[in-house]
This record gives C-alpha cells, sequence and structure tokens, in this order.
C-alpha cells in the first residue's frame, strides 16, 4: 500500500476526479437526464477509482504489461473529449436543473482531467532520462 500517493499531487488529482465524476454521475441520475450522460460519468468515475486503486496497491510495479502512465494519460485525453461534447449538451440543452449541475460538474471533470494528462506528461518526461548521459542498464 502506497500511503504518499493519496498525499501527492497526483494522488489527490485522482480522488477529486473520483469524487467530482460520482457527483456528476448522481446528478444526471437523480435529474433522470439522458442514459448518456449518466453512462459516461459512470465510466468516469469507474475507470479513475481503478486507476487510483492501481497506483494506491502499487500493482503498476507489478504488472509490467502495460505503460500504465500512457494508458492513463490517454485515458484522461478521451475522457476530456468526450466530457467536453456530453457537458456541453447538457449545458445547453438543460432539461431541468439536475441536468445542468451535472453538465456544470462535467466541464470541471474536463479541466480535471487535462490538469491529469498534463500532470502525467511532465511525470513521463521528467522521469525517464534520455540522449548518451542515460546510464546503461
Amino acid at each position: 500500500l502506497d500511503r504518499a500517493f493519496p498525499r501527492s499531487a497526483r494522488g489527490a488529482l485522482k480522488i477529486g476526479r473520483t469524487l467530482v465524476a460520482l457527483a456528476t454521475l448522481l446528478c444526471f441520475v437523480a435529474s433522470s437526464a439522458h442514459e448518456a450522460y449518466a453512462a459516461l460519468a459512470g465510466m468516469e468515475t469507474v475507470i479513475t477509482l481503478l486507476f487510483l486503486l492501481l497506483y494506491l496497491l502499487r500493482l503498476d510495479a507489478r504488472m509490467r504489461c502495460l505503460f500504465w502512465p500512457l494508458a492513463d494519460i490517454i485515458n484522461s485525453v478521451l475522457s476530456a473529449l468526450f466530457l467536453l461534447v456530453v457537458c456541453l449538451f447538457a449545458v445547453i440543452i438543460k432539461t431541468n436543473k439536475g441536468t445542468l449541475a451535472g453538465g456544470v460538474l462535467g466541464l470541471i471533470l474536463l479541466v480535471l482531467c487535462v490538469v491529469d494528462a498534463v500532470l502525467l506528461c511532465k511525470k513521463i518526461s521528467l522521469d525517464k532520462a534520455r540522449g548518451r548521459s542515460a546510464p546503461a542498464k
């Protein structure tokens, strides 16, 4: 168990993404919004929670079959694109206040996804030494 991860910037961001995605899901479900809105928020909640558990339990170090930070970046970018489309529709159409609240929370989640992708890109580029000065393994 990585006790330092929840206190790190990336850990706090993952926890925040999970909570905002859950709040977005609850708003969409409570307002009886279109199923696509709730499905996207639900998938985002589950996938972000799985990445949070992956890093919290240090499974990324054990399962080396995939480069997990890159998979996390791809997830963040694709989530941001889907959230942009769906939440703009939810805000523009705003069938009721719950749908509007879910759309606004979804746009906040979009910003968190972009920040997460940027932090992960910086981590990937700063953690690995490149060029001739890299030590041989």
